[in-house]
């Protein structure tokens, strides 16, 4: 059979619901489907969603796809799963989830892990000896905005001690998805490593440290085991076939969380060739040979999908949302202003819209800071605004604002990027919702000064980035092969006209930063 017949059926559980597509073994998206998902945010800073939601969603994705074509059920030669990030399941020992899922968003373990970092001297908010273990060790250490999933269990620890003590094992959201597909409790390399107990000096011998869960009083064995993301974790449980509608015993393969796997779907696999991803939340990434991190900045090398490589992991978190609080809270909210029908595709409007308003929104200013930030930034206080608003501000300024706030503060996060690897990013690849828009990738390009390659279908970057791993731990292709296969839309080159115009801006905007901050905690910290 050739490889073209071949297919991995990827699964690519986002904040908004989960994506199944078809992939060919050579890294092409022949067919997706989506189910929305609901997202429970609480008034204490929780943020959460069903486990139960997640899989038939994913049940109700993946038969709308096969049943276009059923003879392809038989060629599907592997399953892979990516996920958001970050996120904590507690499940008893038969696999049940004990409570719903604490998603990224959450940060009510924030006190917990600011009373664990403390020590007789400090540094950035940081104990030193206890800083200096953790990026020894692990590349990092425990945001204080209490969003790891080592915050998510103290918080169950200290506030919802019976489910800590039911819970057989805290897994990720994509090793929860693993353990509903094989009934196996495992967690890969890369989505352990923002719990901050495993040592990853060594890419080819990570393991549980035994000073780092006992500084953070956690129990081993509610760890799952370890394995490499390309490790084959075990066939499909006929259980799991039968609900999703698929064949018995298609292997599954470990996966990788979303930045990882949209790295790779990305096609720049290669050491320093960067990304930029645009979805809900967004990041600017790379593969690298070393281990090093930036605490300040919030930015260190973790463990990649590909063996013994990391990667810079850091996060934006709100791009995309940006765009959906414009439509549902200010400019489509349902209330007695409202009199008009949505229309079925508004963010093309929004890109009408934006592409006829001036560069510079006519120096109006959008901060992006709608739910705290993490990178460049660690700051869970800080919230987003409009600056410099006039009364000849018109909604026209307001939405280019919004895509304009969003790039500078990837251009924020690429400055540090690139001192990080102590080189200039001379391109970078675009993916996730936001690269379908063209008007978003050329402001990109004008705000960080660097060429945009628009990745062919972007938004398929992670369901296509595991399809390529899966492929890979089955031996389809290899990871040198990979920027072969994957096709650049077009080039976004910055226009010079632009240039002192956006470097002004830009410079006005690290500044309200700068100048807010300590207001934004008076108004935001808990009482």
């Amino acid at each position: 059979m050739p490889d073209h017949q071949r297919y991995i059926l990827s699964v690519d559980l986002g904040t908004n619901g989960p994506k199944v597509a078809l992939v060919t073994t050579k890294g092409e998206v022949v067919a997706h489907e989506f189910e929305p998902i609901q997202l429970y945010l609480l008034p204490d800073g929780g943020a959460e969603q069903d486990p139960d939601e997640w899989w038939h969603a994913i049940a109700a994705a993946a038969r709308r796809l096969l049943s276009k074509d059923a003879a392809l059920k038989g060629e599907i030669v592997g399953i892979c799963c990516t996920s958001q990030w970050s996120g904590t399941v507690a499940v008893d020992q038969n696999g049940s989830h004990l409570m719903n899922a604490i998603i990224w968003m959450d940060t009510r373990g924030a006190a917990y892990i600011q009373k664990m970092i403390k020590g007789p001297v400090m540094i950035e908010g940081y104990g030193l000896r206890k800083m200096v273990n953790w990026i020894r060790l692990t590349g990092g250490a425990p945001t204080r905005s209490g969003k790891d999933p080592i915050a998510h269990i103290l918080y169950l620890q200290n506030e919802r001690p019976e489910i800590y003590r039911q819970a057989y094992k805290f897994l990720e959201p994509k090793d929860y998805l693993n353990l509903r597909l094989t009934g196996r409790f495992a967690a890969s390399y890369d989505s352990i490593a923002l719990h901050w107990v495993t040592d990853n000096r060594d890419l080819s011998n990570v393991h549980y440290d035994q000073h780092l869960l006992d500084l953070a009083k956690l129990d081993v064995e509610k760890l799952p085991e370890l394995k490499r993301a390309v490790d084959i974790l075990g066939p499909i449980q006929p259980a799991a076939a039968e609900f999703l509608g698929l064949p018995q015993g298609i292997p599954v393969i470990m996966g990788t969380p979303d930045i990882q796997s949209a790295a790779l779907g990305s096609g720049a696999v290669s050491d320093y060739a960067g990304h930029l991803y645009i979805g809900t939340s967004s990041w600017l990434t790379c593969h690298i040979p070393f281990k090093k991190t930036d605490i300040v900045h919030n930015m260190g090398a973790l463990p990649s999908a590909i063996p013994n490589k990391y990667f810079i992991a850091n996060e934006q978190e709100c791009a995309g949302a940006c765009l959906n609080f414009l439509r549902d809270n200010i400019l489509y909210h349902q209330d007695a202003l409202l009199q008009e029908a949505q229309l079925a595709d508004i963010y093309k409007v929004f890109d009408q819209i934006a592409e006829g308003a001036p560069a510079g929104a006519d120096r109006l200013i959008f901060t992006p800071w709608l739910y705290g930030e993490r990178t460049p930034v660690e700051d869970h206080t800080i919230r987003g605004g409009l600056h410099n608003l006039s009364l000849q501000s018109t909604r026209e300024h307001i939405i280019r604002a919004v895509f304009e706030g969003v790039a500078f503060n990837a251009r924020w996060l690429l400055g540090y990027v690139e001192k990080f690897i102590n080189r200039r990013m001379d391109t970078l690849h675009m993916i996730g919702g936001g690269a379908n828009s063209d008007i978003w990738c050329q402001i990109h390009a004008d705000v960080l000064d660097r060429p945009i390659k628009q990745v062919k279908n972007p938004i398929q970057a992670n369901a296509r980035g595991v399809g390529i791993l899966a492929s890979v731990a089955l031996g389809y292709t290899t990871f040198e092969d990979v920027s072969n296969h994957i096709q650049i839309a077009n080039t976004y080159q910055p226009n010079p006209a632009n240039r002192k115009l956006y470097d002004d801006l830009y410079s006005e905007f690290v500044g309200i930063y700068q100048r807010n901050r300590r207001m934004h905690t008076r108004l935001n910290r808990r009482a």
